[in-house]
């Protein structure tokens, strides 16, 4: 049998040493019998990473943490964040590390990390490992995140790691391997601000800076530049979010990145039935995070981080108030055109059309939808067809057809471009059915309906023969949905 060769894998430290304060040295546990569960072979060749190496005793020890480059120094890494409106000041790293940065071929620096790598000083009572679905789930989730072209994490691999978990019944476990633009988050500076250390806010904020919004350093005020940076990427996730019915499920401060990427897929899910109000998260008992509220909550989010922020914008706390308020005001209408930009296009209206035709004709679909749990995916593909002359698979979706053929009829008088629907109206997501079947025989040896779902999702906007079931919604009697956060 051949070997892959050992390739020069070289893993930065510029987070543990710019930012001692927020980074605690510490090492993987051991993994008994790694093996590999899922492996993204192209995300590995875009970070410079072999995948048969990977695949190799060296490569799976670099994908567990338990082997790194000379050099390397893994950290956990230290944040702080408000949990469902609760501030912890101390929260970091509990069952992750950072392994450190990849520069890849394409000269992009990424971060390297770990999931269920064990217990950190940041564990606070948790066992620090993760179970195979969870981790899993993030692999399925985030991979379809990137193809439907929203910022995200996204996961490298999934390796079993031989041991068991103890949950509400016992699991296989597994550690979870991911690539990030960053980790940096708005509880790392919520962290750094709690620690009444400006030095160490000033440098945490220039660090973003340089890392992630380097046109803020040429403007008149850096910082505040950085905060209207920050506000104006989450705006645009946030849109994309809501735009094909993805609901986060738990949007803690120390969930928001300062990249603008989404991370931390524990009790997300794809919305079917168009209802503002759908929760799918076992924790959120109050619909904190529902679908519906996520604009409001990343704007609450935003408002902590510009609290952090407050010494970095004027020495006049009443000055920087103001400052803060007038960059968090501008959240509100990038999300607005955004999330309005996606709409049209998701309705096929042409773009020189005035915001006074298309924004009312947009917000009167929404009851339409809403009053008859209309599936939110399979509803704007099947408009596509409305918009080549059928009509009747989308009025069979819907039970107010009066209002459904007003709406068709005024909204056919602008002449929607069917193609480019299909262009933006993903057929496949990861449908909840789905998913759960999948992880659900992962758990029990069983990869093969992972991959295939990976495969569909890969290419969510193009329709394939014999894929019809991985684009239907749920059937009936698969009952409400919850997730879990895995831990």
């Amino acid at each position: 049998m051949s070997v892959a060769p050992s390739p020069t894998v070289h893993l930065d430290h510029r987070f543990a040493d710019e930012l001692p304060e927020l980074a605690v040295p510490w090492q993987a546990a051991e993994t008994s019998e790694p093996r590999l569960l899922a492996l993204d072979e192209e995300l590995a060749a875009e970070v410079g990473l072999d995948p048969a190496w990977l695949r190799g005793p060296e490569g799976l020890g670099l994908l567990t943490g338990t082997r790194v480059p000379a050099g390397a120094q893994p950290v956990a890494q230290a944040y702080a964040g408000h949990q469902f409106g609760g501030f912890s000041p101390r929260l970091g790293d509990g069952r992750a590390l950072l392994l450190g940065e990849l520069t890849g071929p394409d000269g992009v620096v990424r971060d390297l990390h770990l999931k269920g790598s064990g217990r950190t000083p940041f564990a606070r009572g948790g066992d620090g490992l993760a179970a195979v679905g969870p981790m899993l789930r993030e692999h399925v989730v985030s991979t379809a995140m990137h193809a439907l072209g929203i910022p995200t994490t996204r996961s490298l691999a999934v390796l079993a790691t031989g041991r068991k978990v103890q949950r509400e019944t016992v699991l296989p476990g597994a550690v979870l391997a991911r690539v990030a633009a960053s980790h940096l988050r708005v509880g790392s500076v919520q962290y750094a601000r709690a620690t009444g250390d400006l030095d160490l806010l000033r440098r945490l904020a220039d660090h973003t800076i340089d890392r992630h919004h380097p046109a803020a350093r040429e403007a008149d005020a850096p910082y505040l530049a950085l905060l209207e940076s920050v506000v104006a990427v989450q705006a645009s996730l946030v849109a994309r979010w809501m735009a094909v019915g993805f609901v986060h499920g738990v949007m803690n401060t120390d969930n928001m990145t300062l990249s603008g990427e989404t991370i931390d897929y524990g009790p997300c899910a794809f919305m079917e039935a168009f209802d503002p109000a759908s929760v799918f998260s076992s924790i959120d008992e109050a619909g904190r995070y529902a679908y519906g509220n996520q604009p409001v909550a990343a704007e609450w989010n935003l408002a902590r981080l510009a609290e952090a922020m407050l010494p970095l914008l004027d020495e006049s706390e009443e000055r920087a108030i103001e400052i803060a308020t007038e960059a968090l005001g501008g959240f509100r209408d990038a999300y607005s055109a955004a999330f309005t930009g996606h709409m049209r296009a998701k309705a096929g209206l042409p773009a020189g059309l005035a915001d006074d035709v298309a924004v009312p004709l947009v917000d009167d679909l929404f009851p339409i939808l809403r009053s008859g749990h209309v599936d939110w995916t399979s509803f704007f593909r099947a408009l596509a067809t409305a918009a080549r002359g059928d009509a009747e698979p989308v009025r069979g979706m819907v039970l107010d057809l009066p209002a459904l053929d007003g709406w068709l009829e005024r909204w056919r008088a602008l002449d929607p471009d069917a193609d480019a629907m299909d262009r933006v109206n993903p057929l496949y997501v990861p449908r909840n059915h789905l998913v759960e079947e999948a992880l659900d025989a992962a758990t029990t040896g069983d990869l093969e309906p992972v991959e295939r779902l990976v495969d569909v999702l890969r290419s969510p906007y193009d329709e394939r023969p014999g894929l019809a079931a991985y684009a239907a919604p749920a059937p009936p009697d698969f009952g409400s949905y919850t997730t879990y956060c895995g831990t």
